[in-house]
């Protein structure tokens, strides 16, 4: 495996185990990286000269990739970030609003990332919503039992990470969902340390967003999806 990246050849003594954090490249990212600016650099949706629309079409194919990778029913579900934080803020800043008023909820639990966190608790302070933050065990895993109780009619978010970045948790995305989606609240799920490890369906797990970012899956910097159903 190590010799799949050039990172381990320059450091050969190195034991890298911050991939949570950030992954290393693989010499095919770097070549595909390198092939584009080569051969195929052009922006895309800007020009009908052939180059132009084949990297148009070469960008839409990985929408699509993507949709597939995810479970998605379509591509057009499918939205190009600049990471899981751009995501995660993007639906609270753009579709939080709409559905949270005053005197609704907004659910999360302790164990969230800030970008899945301080999002979620400006939008309550602006909008004069409830923000409830869930507990987390002694051990680090949230307490599953507490966060469903905490779904209520009120409720209109419930921003969850599929699996926590600190205790590596697993969370029952579906079973949340089910919960949430019975009261009419729509369930927002930060998938950066999830979709690494764990084949991922949006649609069977109930997820109504589901954001990640490409670092963490040995993809370039600077890149992310959001899923929005």
């Amino acid at each position: 495996m190590r010799e799949q990246f050039p990172f381990f050849k320059a450091h050969p003594e190195l034991v890298y185990l911050d991939t949570a954090a950030t992954s290393q490249k693989p010499q095919v990212l770097l070549d595909a990286i390198q092939n584009y600016y080569v051969n195929d650099n052009a922006n895309v949706h800007r020009g009908l000269y052939k180059l132009a629309y084949d990297t148009t079409e070469a960008y839409e194919n990985v929408r699509q990739q993507v949709a597939g990778f995810l479970g998605a029913a379509s591509a057009d579900e499918i939205i190009f970030t600049r990471g899981t934080t751009d995501s995660l803020n993007l639906v609270a800043s753009a579709y939080g609003p709409q559905v949270v008023t005053a005197g609704s909820q907004i659910v999360v639990t302790g164990a969230e990332h800030h970008s899945n966190f301080i999002p979620w608790q400006q939008l309550a302070k602006r909008q004069q919503a409830t923000f409830t933050v869930t507990p987390v065990k002694p051990d680090g895993t949230v307490d599953i039992a507490a966060l469903l109780a905490a779904i209520t009619p009120q409720t209109k978010v419930v921003a969850v990470a599929q699996v926590t970045n600190v205790a590596g948790d697993t969370l029952p995305i579906a079973k949340i969902a089910a919960k949430a989606h019975a009261v009419g609240a729509v369930v927002v799920v930060d998938g950066a340390q999830a979709v690494a490890h764990l084949a991922v369906d949006v649609q069977a797990m109930g997820a109504d967003f589901y954001a990640f970012s490409g670092h963490k899956i040995y993809g370039p910097t600077g890149i992310g999806v959001l899923y929005g159903r």
